[in-house]
């Protein structure tokens, strides 16, 4: 766990940096939400890692931006482009999108083609996998589970009372981790395939 007052480039270098010194050689696919900084502190520390921005959070980001009654369609429209069958076919949504939007919400659209190569890494992908990587979800909740326990507590009265707060809400959390991973069996060999010696079974 790090904790950390900003997020910028080099609290990511460091967070980066500590897990390489402490063991972790290689990461094969990082999701992650937009934070500012954290995709050019993982290639530069973990330069073979595919990242892959959060989807589900560019499209909280975006629809912020659509007027209400205009959201329900435009969810409709928008997820032609990131559950598209292939990169190509996403690319041709995204065009369409544009062209019904894009005078209305130029900023979403814009957006979306900002930051479109690391929002499509997951086309390269089978279904299997790319449902596992294309949102930071799992770990949202965890945090979510973690804000439970903190935010009625008011004030902290040293950084470390709360640290071992969070850390006891963690030993309680980690005991319901007990689903299994769905098709792990055939995700795990699309992994192997993909990754070559890069992958290994632990």
């Amino acid at each position: 766990m790090y904790i950390s007052k900003s997020e910028g480039a080099n609290f990511w270098l460091e967070v980066l940096s500590d897990l390489q010194n402490r063991g972790v050689r290689d990461i094969l696919i990082c999701c992650i939400d937009g934070l500012r900084g954290f995709p050019d502190a993982i290639q530069s520390v973990f330069p073979d890692t595919s990242v892959q921005l959060c989807v589900a959070h560019q499209i909280r980001n975006s629809i912020k931006h659509v007027g209400s009654k205009h959201q329900k369609e435009f969810l409709r429209d928008l997820k032609t482009v990131y559950g598209a069958v292939s990169k190509e076919t996403a690319e041709t949504q995204l065009d369409a999108l544009e062209g019904k939007w894009g005078e209305m919400y130029p900023i979403v659209i814009k957006s979306w083609r900002n930051n479109w190569e690391r929002l499509t890494e997951y086309f390269q992908y089978t279904p299997a996998i790319r449902k596992l990587i294309y949102t930071t979800n799992t770990v949202e909740g965890y945090h979510r589970q973690v804000r439970r326990v903190t935010k009625n507590k008011g004030v902290f009265p040293s950084d470390t009372s709360l640290e071992k707060l969070v850390y006891l809400a963690y030993r309680n959390i980690r005991k319901k981790w007990t689903m299994p991973l769905a098709n792990w069996s055939q995700i795990s060999q699309q992994l192997a395939i993909k990754f070559g010696e890069r992958f290994e079974i632990m």
